[in-house]
């Protein structure tokens, strides 16, 4: 119980504003620290570059859509009143598919209750009505489906060459303002942030933190490199008088299998292992002498759920699944994305001093 209290204390919360429909709706996400290990020198950017940014923009300006969500709310008589949500997407596919944020499409203050209509505009102002292919709110990721012709897809990038220090660009509906999209520029301030929003079980392992300027509106927007290639998903942004600069966006490279999921069947199947857990630092392992300085300390299992029935417990700490060593729940998150519901695999953990391995028979994750 001691750990337990202790491992509770160190969950810290941010206030965040996701960047919702215009509605300025919340995320409390908790944030690891970033990804040190393995990471590159930040690139050198010449002059020459920044000259560029105009061509690319307008390069890339025909794939950026805007997203006008339509749904209904309760006055204060309890009568239904008409409102409407603003978001951004890009087009990924000449056949019409776009890709968005998941609260985009969905009604404020909810995580799965579809807007009534949604709207998408295109650069050269067609307006176009929209179908949600499919949606995942673990991840705040939707596909959206239109019809029409001479669509133009943005190019994909990959997320794991980006480095510290690099330039981006972030292209979104900012507040909703008149004129087209707003163009802002930065740099990837770091990598593999984790964000987690409790209420709809929002989980980004490893998000892109940026100063790139976002605000409401940007939400579902891409994050561009200096070739114009789509390396990230615009998501969420602090909002603080304590903070100032801190973007996130979902990284291309976790998005895409999603999204390819999305478009095939509608949703993502995902393993789930029934367990609430928390990182494992170095200065916890110190204070607490655990027998590990990085690794995934359960504080509770799901009851009757596979972690429990396979026989873990809170204070058990977690350091590898399958063949994927797990440092912190970041690395949790993606070994078990690797797995699909019904399979087994072999968890290693530490029981006190000890090193134990027991067979979990993963579920699939509860809507």
């Amino acid at each position: 119980m001691r750990l337990l209290a202790c491992l509770l204390a160190l969950w810290i919360a941010l206030a965040v504003a996701a960047c919702r429909s215009g509605q300025g709706q919340g995320l409390t996400p908790t944030l690891s620290p970033p990804k040190v290990e393995g990471t590159p020198a930040a690139r050198t950017v010449s002059q020459g570059e920044g000259a560029l940014v105009p061509q690319l923009i307008q390069r890339l300006r025909p794939s950026v859509v805007h997203i006008l969500t339509e749904f209904a709310t309760l006055g204060t008589l309890g009568e239904l009143v008409p409102a409407e949500g603003v978001g951004t997407g890009f087009i990924i596919d000449p056949r019409g598919y776009i890709v968005t944020n998941n609260h985009v499409v969905v009604r404020p203050g909810t995580c799965d209750q579809p807007a009534t209509r949604i709207t998408v505009t295109l650069h050269d102002g067609r307006k176009l009505a929209a179908q949600v292919v499919g949606a995942d709110p673990a991840t705040d990721l939707a596909v959206l489906k239109v019809e029409a012709p001479d669509l133009v897809p943005a190019p994909l990038g990959s997320s794991a060459a980006l480095q510290v220090g690099e330039d981006v660009i972030a292209i979104g509906n900012a507040l909703d303002l008149p004129g087209g999209p707003t163009v802002t520029k930065g740099v990837v301030s770091a990598r593999g942030r984790f964000i987690e929003e409790r209420e709809c079980g929002v989980t980004i392992p490893d998000a892109i933190q940026t100063d790139a300027a976002i605000n409401p509106g940007n939400s579902g927007g891409p994050l561009l490199n200096m070739r114009g290639e789509v390396v990230g998903i615009t998501t969420a942004v602090i909002r603080s008088s304590l903070a100032e600069g801190l973007g996130f966006a979902i990284p291309i490279d976790l998005a895409r299998p999603i999204i390819d999921e999305l478009i095939a069947k509608g949703r993502v199947q995902r393993a789930y292992m029934g367990v609430l857990t928390v990182d494992i630092t170095p200065s916890l392992a110190r204070n607490q002498g655990l027998p590990v300085e990085k690794g995934v300390g359960i504080r509770d299992v799901v009851p009757g759920g596979p972690a429990a029935r396979a026989g873990l417990r809170a204070g058990d700490i977690i350091v590898r699944v399958g063949d994927h060593p797990v440092g912190n729940r970041g690395e949790l998150l993606e070994a078990l994305r690797r797995l699909r519901p019904g399979q087994e695999v072999e968890v290693e953990f530490y029981r006190d001093s000890r090193r134990l391995t027991v067979t979990v028979q993963l579920a699939a994750r509860p809507s």
